[in-house]
């Protein structure tokens, strides 16, 4: 290895290393670590799901995605994230989802499972809707023995482990018609009215967003701007600001997504007969380091059966 690839492996070591420790060296300050600053690329437009319980089941038929998430690449022990999601529209109003997320950082492993009820509430005229959802979360984290270069019978360690398990809630609500969508959610109820933060998935406070979906023509099916907004305890509310531009029938897209943590992804899909879509991705590396890591690349695939 290289010098100056060793001294970038350290730097990244220490990030990683502070990500998972706050201000004590033992087992349970571990727990405080934000597992996911930045989330999943697709919840921005192919998979909504992800950032608000509302919006499962929003459409007819049966909805399957999973997103695959590397980071600095080529660094030993950098985060690898995974999600998966099912959801659907169970008739009279009713949604029902599944949402499986998992990141795994250097030593830490930490996996949420969240199972979804939704109610999509016509107005008066229906293409309007206001939606409702909550989801009840399963949240595990746990130190991999496996790859740990040290004494696996450390104390810490094992108290680390020996955590119990812990239950979640996250809440939302949104507002649809034709064009416009009208975002809020509460992904770590929990959490919030209790200050007990585990922070599994990142440590979010609340997320807003809104967009407005604009038909153009045969070449250019829509052009959809979108701005969310995140509140991530422990650091500065995050703004995105982006757009996504479907063509051909909503046969092709690119999108891109700015965030006022000074990063920025991109994505180019395709939509094969309207049943199976393949996002990629890829999201600059955030302001202050940046000069010692590369970004993040992304894959999003998703199949809507029986619309």
């Amino acid at each position: 290895m290289s010098y100056k690839l060793k001294i970038r492996s350290f730097i990244v070591s220490s990030l990683l290393l502070a990500a998972g420790m706050n201000q004590h060296a033992d087992a349970q300050s571990l727990s405080d670590a934000q597992a996911l600053l930045e989330p999943s690329g697709t919840q921005y437009f192919q998979n909504q799901y992800l950032a608000n319980p509302a919006m499962a089941g929003l459409e007819k038929g049966v909805h399957f995605n999973g997103a695959y998430r590397r980071q600095w690449g080529g660094i030993e022990g950098a985060p690898v994230t995974k999600f998966f999601s099912a959801d659907a529209a169970m008739g009279n109003r009713v949604g029902a989802g599944l949402h499986v997320f998992n990141d795994v950082a250097g030593l830490i492993n930490r996996t949420r499972v969240a199972l979804t009820y939704a109610y999509h509430l016509p107005l008066t005229n229906p293409d309007q809707q206001l939606h409702f959802g909550l989801s009840l979360a399963w949240n595990v984290q746990r130190i991999d023995y496996k790859n740990l270069n040290g004494d696996i019978n450390d104390p810490s360690v094992g108290a680390f482990n020996r955590r119990d398990n812990y239950f979640e809630a996250e809440y939302g609500m949104a507002y649809t018609d034709t064009k416009l969508t009208l975002q809020a959610s509460i992904p770590n109820v929990r959490s919030l009215f209790t200050g007990d933060n585990k922070a599994v998935d990142g440590g979010g406070i609340f997320f807003t967003a809104a967009s407005y979906r604009f038909a153009v023509d045969e070449t250019i099916s829509s052009i959809e701007p979108k701005v969310c907004y995140r509140g991530v305890r422990g650091y500065d509310n995050i703004l995105d600001a982006g757009v996504n531009v479907s063509f051909l029938d909503d046969v092709a897209n690119v999108m891109a997504v700015y965030h006022t943590s000074k990063s920025l992804t991109a994505g180019i899909g395709v939509n094969i007969l309207k049943t199976v879509g393949i996002q990629a991705m890829y999201t600059t590396q955030t302001g202050g380091i940046k000069t010692y890591v590369d970004g993040t690349y992304e894959i999003g695939a998703t199949i809507n059966l029986f619309k």
